[in-house]
């Protein structure tokens, strides 16, 4: 296919591996991250363009949002979504598409992929064995997108059961997402922080700044857990909930690919 964009958001590692996947079992496609394209000026020139993203509170990330609603695109684009998941999609998909609507541009397809979870704060990491199985279900799961993506099928919204994803969606996404923004004041650094710096340094968005060598949350979170996975030492914690919970982030990535995307 020619002239191919995704667009990515990863803090973890997943979307960042199902967009390298796409992109291969695509062919040639350009890799650019939404924390990096959102101050920028988007090419209109794609004939596809793919929007790689984890699911939040059962919808988009707020910085997927925003970025769909200022992206420019060629309006004859394909456009598509594919959404990571540690459970239900809820309706991130028609979010997205609702956005796009508004502006004149149509969402052709939305896929749901489902990853392991990276939500500390409700759980720990599943075990090993069942994130290797998922892992392998990516890799198979990514043929078949890849291969509707080839074809430009359209009308396909992964958010089965609908209803579920419905209520899921209004319930958490509406009463939740406006908080997001303020949720940094609920993590903290135990006196085990060693005073590396990554905390800051794999923000997405720069709401991290170092007090003394020691993280300090701003007002403007994703609410990503970057910060609180990628701690070597496992320092930071959200509320009380994530103590001795077990931490996450995808085998395939490293930190470096993390901070390359702001």
């Amino acid at each position: 296919m020619n002239s191919l964009v995704l667009y990515y958001f990863s803090a973890t590692g997943n979307s960042l591996v199902v967009a390298k996947d796409l992109a291969s079992a695509l062919g040639a496609a350009q890799l650019i991250p939404i924390a990096k394209a959102i101050h920028d000026n988007n090419d209109q020139s794609y004939e596809a363009v793919g929007i790689v993203y984890p699911v939040y509170m059962f919808g988009l990330p707020l910085i997927v949002a925003q970025f769909l609603k200022k992206i420019r695109l060629n309006p004859q684009a394909y456009i598509f979504s594919v959404a990571t998941l540690g459970g239900a999609p809820g309706l991130a998909h028609t979010q997205a598409r609702n956005i796009l609507t508004g502006r004149g541009l149509e969402l052709a397809a939305g896929f749901s992929l489902l990853m392991p979870g990276n939500y500390t704060p409700l759980y720990g990491a599943i075990a090993q064995e069942k994130q290797d199985e998922m892992f392998r279900k990516e890799k198979e799961r990514i043929g078949i997108i890849a291969e509707n993506i080839r074809d430009k099928k359209r009308g396909i919204m992964e958010e089965k059961p609908f209803l579920l994803n419905f209520l899921l969606h209004k319930l958490l996404y509406k009463g939740g997402i406006s908080q997001v923004p303020l949720s940094g004041r609920n993590f903290w650094a135990t006196d085990a922080c060693i005073k590396c710096g990554l905390c800051a340094k794999v923000c997405p968005v720069e709401n991290i700044v170092l007090a003394d060598g020691r993280p300090k949350w701003l007002t403007h979170c994703q609410h990503c857990m970057a910060c609180l996975q990628w701690c070597p030492v496992e320092a930071i914690q959200y509320k009380k909930s994530t103590i001795g919970r077990k931490r996450y982030h995808h085998p395939a990535v490293a930190a470096q690919d993390i901070i390359a995307q702001k």
